[in-house]
């Protein structure tokens, strides 16, 4: 079976997909020591649009400028809060969007998320931590390969970059790895 370019897109779009062993070979460890996350996360103050900073440049985002992601509530259960999730990406000149869906991990204060865009597979997704004011956030997994770093400002000020840069290391991942996405 073949799959569309826009298929093989939405299978892999972003974070919120993390399928990269599906769609290609996973880049580098970049940690080896993955920490928890760090703070709790109030699921109403992340919801909204994020625009990615950087991140580890991952096979199935090969490309991919101008990254954002969308976040809501699915359903209206604050017990049990299902997250529609809306990533784009522009390659070549061209937008894709791709929708796929979260759900919290139990005991994890809202932190760990299971995320998928493809069906009934679920990928991590861990906020490794964010921001107070929820004005940034960075993304991982257990495996170390993947790391996302959002920003609610498509082009956040000198200062943010930095304390985030700073923040990523002192999480321990390497910094070589990641790649700056252009928001222009």
């Amino acid at each position: 079976m073949t799959l569309s370019a826009k298929s093989k897109f939405a299978l892999g779009l972003l974070p919120m997909a993390l399928l990269g062993a599906c769609a290609g070979k996973p880049g580098p460890v970049g940690n080896v020591a993955v920490p928890e996350p760090a703070k709790a996360v109030a699921l109403d103050l992340y919801l909204g649009k994020w625009f990615e900073m950087a991140r580890y440049e991952a096979p199935f985002q090969k490309g991919c400028d101008r990254v954002t992601a969308d976040y809501s509530l699915r359903d209206a259960d604050p017990s049990d809060p299902k997250i529609k999730v809306v990533n784009s990406c522009t390659k070549d000149g061209k937008t894709s969007v791709a929708n796929g869906k979260a759900k919290v991990v139990a005991g994890s204060q809202n932190a760990k998320l299971k995320v998928s865009s493809f069906g009934p597979f679920y990928g991590d997704y861990w906020i490794l931590d964010r921001a107070e004011d929820y004005s940034w956030a960075i993304i991982g997994e257990p495996s170390g390969r993947y790391l996302w770093m959002l920003t609610r400002q498509a082009q956040p000020d000198a200062a943010t970059r930095a304390l985030i840069e700073a923040r990523v290391k002192e999480l321990g991942y390497d910094w070589s790895l990641v790649r700056i996405t252009d928001q222009s």
